[in-house]
C-alpha cells in the first residue's frame, strides 16, 4: 500500500517556475514507477511525465518536453516535477501516481495503482 501527497502548486506568471513534490508513504517506494498527470477544467486527465525505479528511464508528454523535469529521491520517498517556462495552458490540477508493476504503457492512467489528491497549478498570462 502506498499513499501519495502532492505539494508545491500555486499561482505563477507565465514564464515562471514551480516545483511539485510527491511524498510517498511505504517502505517500497523505490520499487514503484512514478508518474505525473494533469487535468485542466473541462478536459480529461492527461499524462505529463514518468520515471522508472532507478531514474534512468524518463518519459514526457510532447507538450512539456524541454520545460519540465521529473526526478525522484528514493531515500526521501519523494518524486518531483520541476516546471519551467510555464504557460497558461499548463494550468491544471496535477496528480502524482505510483505503479508496480508497470503492466501497461507507462503513459497510461490504467497502469497506476495509487494516486494523490492533486495540487492546483495556475499560470496567469
Amino acid at each position: 500500500q502506498v499513499q501519495l501527497a502532492e505539494s508545491g502548486g500555486g499561482l505563477v506568471q507565465a514564464g515562471g517556475s514551480l516545483r511539485l513534490s510527491c511524498a510517498a508513504s511505504g517502505r517500497t517506494f523505490s520499487s514503484y514507477a512514478m508518474g505525473w498527470f494533469r487535468q485542466a477544467p473541462g478536459k480529461e486527465r492527461e499524462f505529463v511525465a514518468a520515471i522508472y525505479w532507478r531514474s534512468n528511464s524518463l518519459y514526457y508528454a510532447d507538450s512539456v518536453k524541454g520545460r519540465f523535469t521529473i526526478s525522484r529521491d528514493n531515500a526521501k520517498n519523494t518524486a518531483y516535477l520541476q516546471m519551467n517556462s510555464l504557460k497558461p495552458e499548463d494550468t491544471a490540477v496535477y496528480y502524482c501516481a505510483a505503479a508496480n508493476p508497470v503492466v501497461a504503457g507507462i503513459r497510461l492512467e490504467a497502469t497506476y495503482d495509487y494516486w494523490g489528491q492533486g495540487t492546483q497549478v495556475t499560470v496567469s498570462s
